[in-house]
């Protein structure tokens, strides 16, 4: 009896599907990200400001890349996408504010408190609305040239914007509780608003532009070798300053006009 019971057990796990590992690299590319930003609440804890900074920076990179792996090797699931809002409220949501309270904010009272919270709740926000926007078959095409609001990696970035600034120029300033509150204020807002920012997922580059984009691309990457606070500092600013023309642009598509050529218009003004 006990030989025909674990021949069934036997026959049974055979039938159980297996998992490529390929479906996994997107899953364990989170779990780095994951990693990243709770390292960088450790580097907080210890007072090392720029290894924190720049653990939130790695965490951005692997974010960037889980997305775009998975569709390359046809493992996007309902699981990633779960994992990847629940990394990303760690990683962009609860360790940059927690970096900042510990940073500047904890003798500030109160009130400090109150909005650190809310950076906190306004990115929860903007994740539970990405994922359930994800989830509309109606929404147009020319949507998914946007987001609605600041996507989460860059909310991070720009709210730690005073503290990066601060490792080029000092503390005197970025470091008073007055900007840094005025900081997690600000992008919280911006997190939850409607304003359309660009989303570069399904930008293409045209083959006459390709050495050109990869000398960009070689330029940056020497430029964050050399000196990363400023690299990443103009980054951010340069992101700021795109997204009055982000707005132009999503007027310009809901008024009718074709979408790839008001991208292609605003990527050569940009």
């Amino acid at each position: 009896m006990s030989k025909a019971a674990d021949t069934i057990k036997t026959q049974r796990r055979s039938r159980l599907p297996r998992i490529s590992i390929n479906r996994m690299i997107p899953n364990i590319l989170t779990l780095l990200a994951l990693a990243s930003g709770l390292t960088a609440i450790r580097f907080a804890f210890q007072e090392r400001w720029e290894l924190a900074v720049f653990a939130i920076a790695v965490a951005a990179i692997f974010d960037a890349l889980d997305g775009r792996i998975a569709r390359l090797l046809k493992g996007v699931s309902k699981f990633g996408a779960e994992l990847d809002s629940l990394s990303d409220f760690v990683c962009f949501g609860v360790a940059p504010a927690i970096i900042l309270f510990l940073w500047s904010l904890q003798d500030a009272g109160r009130g400090a408190w109150v909005l650190v919270m809310l950076f906190s709740m306004c990115m929860g926000l903007r994740l539970a609305r990405f994922n359930v926007a994800s989830d509309d078959e109606d929404t147009p095409e020319w949507k998914a040239h946007f987001f609605t609001g600041v996507p989460a990696p860059a909310g991070a970035g720009l709210v730690l914007l005073p503290m990066i600034l601060s490792f080029q120029v000092g503390d005197h300033f970025f470091r008073s509780p007055w900007v840094v509150s005025g900081f997690l204020f600000c992008i919280g807002t911006m997190l939850v608003s409607a304003i359309p920012t660009y989303s570069f997922k399904k930008v293409t580059i045209p083959r006459q532009h390709f050495l050109v984009t990869m000398l960009i691309v070689a330029l940056v990457i020497a430029l964050f070798a050399s000196v990363p606070w400023l690299c990443l500092t103009a980054i951010l600013m340069i992101y700021l300053g795109a997204i009055p023309l982000s707005i132009r642009s999503q007027r310009r598509y809901e008024s009718g006009e074709e979408v790839d050529e008001v991208l292609d218009e605003e990527l050569d003004e940009t």
